[in-house]
């Protein structure tokens, strides 16, 4: 399920003006009908959204050259467009060299990383010639020595996570060869058609690329969908994340392989096999160790592929029992890097900050003194394993937000780390300030992020509106400009990281289990009380809204209290039966409910909202795209149905052609407003 806060894609889109001259004009199979934009527009949501749409540049993956002297980078997120060089002793991006195929500036330009020599530049483009299908993106080398770039591949398909050879003689990709659609579950699915589960199922495999031919060879077998992988240290072999496909199903039950090249694949670790506290988790993130005698990945209770979290386990290379290297540990590691064949470097969320301590692997603790404290940030860009780079001499670079910073590249060593780039400076938005909220409930300590109005006055009232995030396996960062929408239109917004999120350790991630909408509510009421007893906030204007998890929190609270005066499910689950049977991840629900629905149907029916349906008395604004795998739009037009049935005032939007992640600019403004405008008619501000 969806990774971040409620709607953490919504961004700041060019215009409301958009909406009424440009809404929605997706062709499709179908053609369903598109959204008619609203009839009224609300003045106060229209300025508040206004307000807030000063666009900031966002920077993107980031790559450190081997030996730390250039920082690659991309601007325009994690999708790339362009991409920048910048020589680390003189850090000028005035000075900036852009990398682009034949000086064509409006190419889409990403996934920088360089050779083991230093001496070329592997990103990928969508200026190719003429001979290729339109909007293709290809594998391009750039040369240090002449400055230019040259096309390296010529395939067909979706491909992601170029990787090198040590001896700089192949580049090996994830690829999807024809691909017609992301393989990921996020993306729109395809309408059904002809053999369910049978007919159309796209395979990601790794394909290895000669750099002086540019032959492509599929290296990993078609019964493997593969979602991550890395190349052993001489070359010879690879370790990888994968399962059977389909692979936006079968990531939850994936397996750790080694696979020399032109050999068959080896499992390492199978996690429904192993004892103790990974069995049956989720794996992520291989990394060898420079001997190319052990691996160390990411082991944990994860709710979607990229949203990675747990404690860094090491496993001998030819298998055994792995071994957790950061045994109760109060964060949760995201990411990591071997620093020695003795000692690993992690990206850690604790408490809602962020650390990079190294980890002794014989002892299984934290290096004391090593830890570098970032603090209340954000590492943005993407995942976090494409918004950090690292040099051999301990030369490092990130893209990094806060709650008052807008994002921007940081480079350096931990001693000397310095912002590089200024693509951001002066940018500014009109909204209240963000601080860490903590409170305990329960044996638990909890911890989110308070949102205050703009221009805020104790003597005065304010309404609240609490934002659950998706996943659960997720949490909610410090992030620049996050709910200033609602900030600048008069609205406290509280954020909770409530048990079941990251930032505290596998206990804290794994207590909702067999306990979705309990312990976890209890946890986000808890919150609210905080907040109550620290602002001044008027419990008679309180709203609920998520995103995902988040929409099936907000189905579900509705059920458990009537403290909120108004909520917005989006994407949400209002019945985990049903649900079982409809989406196309069912996978990810055995390591959470203990069992399939089939072998304890009662286990999901205690946190089904619709078992609990009548108490529903909060008018609820229900959205969905209707291409949804993840949480498909039947389990919206469920709750909608009941509500309305019940006399409970409701409405259902369903937004065409769209997934879990809606790819439409304007759909995306269009949702922003209809959130703001239900809000601001049930418990207005202003």
């Amino acid at each position: 399920m969806r990774k971040g806060s409620s709607l953490p894609f919504l961004c700041a889109c060019s215009g409301v003006a958009l909406i009424a001259s440009t809404l929605f004009a997706v062709g499709q199979s179908g053609n369903p009908a598109p959204v008619e934009p609203m009839r009224v527009h609300d003045p106060v949501v229209m300025a508040a959204m206004k307000a807030t749409q000063d666009k900031v540049k966002m920077p993107g993956m980031v790559a450190i050259s081997p030996d730390g002297k250039m920082l690659a980078y991309t601007v325009g997120g994690r999708a790339g467009g362009g991409l920048h060089l910048m020589e680390l002793a003189n850090p000028d991006p005035a000075k900036d060299r852009i990398v682009t195929p034949s000086g064509d500036t409006s190419c889409k330009n990403g996934a920088p990383v360089w050779s083991p020599d230093g001496k070329t530049l592997a990103y990928t483009s969508n200026c190719t010639g003429k001979e290729e299908k339109d909007g293709q993106e290809q594998v391009f080398l750039w040369s240090k020595e002449t400055g230019a770039s040259k096309q390296l591949t010529h395939v067909t398909g979706l491909f992601q996570q170029v990787a090198w050879s040590s001896d700089g003689k192949t580049v090996a990709m994830l690829f999807v060869e024809n691909a017609t659609r992301s393989a990921g579950a996020l993306a729109a699915m395809k309408p059904w058609s002809g053999v369910i589960g049978e007919d159309g199922i796209e395979v990601q495999r790794v394909a290895a690329v000669e750099v002086a031919t540019g032959a492509v060879k599929q290296v990993t077998p078609a019964a493997l969908h593969v979602f991550e992988f890395s190349w052993s240290p001489d070359g010879k072999e690879m370790a990888y994340i994968a399962a059977a496909p389909p692979g936006e199903n079968n990531w939850w039950v994936a397996d750790l392989y080694t696979q020399k090249l032109g050999g068959a694949p080896k499992v390492v670790v199978d996690t429904s096999k192993v004892a103790g506290a990974l069995h049956g988790l989720q794996m992520a993130v291989p990394q060898w160790s420079p001997d190319g005698r052990r691996i160390a990945f990411i082991g944990g209770l994860m709710s979607d592929q990229g949203s990675t979290g747990g404690d860094v386990w090491v496993v001998d290379a030819k298998g055994g029992e792995p071994v957790d290297v950061t045994p109760g540990i109060d964060g949760t590691p995201g990411y990591e890097v071997w620093l020695s064949n003795e000692k690993i470097g992690i990206v850690e969320e604790r408490r809602g900050k962020m650390r990079l301590p190294d980890i002794d692997v014989a002892k299984r603790a934290e290096i004391a003194g090593s830890a570098f404290e970032l603090g209340e940030v954000s590492i943005s860009g993407g995942p976090v394993k494409d918004a950090v780079g690292f040099s051999k001499n301990g030369v490092f670079g990130l893209v990094k937000s806060g709650l008052n910073a807008p994002p921007e590249v940081w480079a350096g060593t931990q001693d000397d780390l310095k912002q590089v780039t200024h693509l951001n400076d002066g940018a500014k938005l009109p909204a209240g300030k963000t601080e860490s909220i903590e409170w305990t409930n329960e044996g638990f300590h909890v911890q989110g992020w308070l949102t205050y109005p703009v221009n805020y006055d104790p003597a005065k009232k304010y309404p609240m509106i609490v934002s659950v995030h998706g996943g659960p396996s997720a949490s909610v960062g410090p992030r620049w400009g996050a709910n200033a929408a609602f900030s600048s239109a008069g609205y406290f917004v509280f954020a909770p990281n409530p048990r079941g999120s990251y930032g505290q350790g596998e206990a804290f991630t794994a207590a909702n289990r067999t306990d979705f909408g309990y312990g976890d509510l209890r946890d986000v009421l808890a919150g609210m009380d905080a907040v109550e007893k620290k602002v001044s906030v008027d419990p008679k204007r309180e709203g609920l809204m998520g995103w995902s998890y988040g929409g099936f929190m907000t189905m579900f609270g509705v059920t458990q209290t009537t403290r909120f005066r108004a909520a917005v499910a989006g994407a949400g689950i209002s019945d985990w039966l049903s649900y079982y049977g409809e989406n196309s991840i069912d996978q990810w629900m055995t390591p959470f409910f203990g069992a399939t629905v089939y072998d304890d149907p009662a286990v999901y029916a205690k946190s089904s909202a619709m078992t609990f349906i009548k108490k529903v008395k909060t008018p609820t604004l229900v959205v969905v795209g209707d291409r949804d795998g993840e949480c498909p739009a039947p389990q919206s037009f469920e709750f909608w149905h009941a509500l309305r049935a019940e006399g409970v005032k409701t409405q259902l939007v369903v937004y065409p052609n769209e997934g879990h992640h809606f790819a439409d600019p304007a759909h995306q403004e269009d949702l922003m407003e209809r959130e703001m405008t239900w809000f601001q008619k049930e418990m207005p501000a202003k």
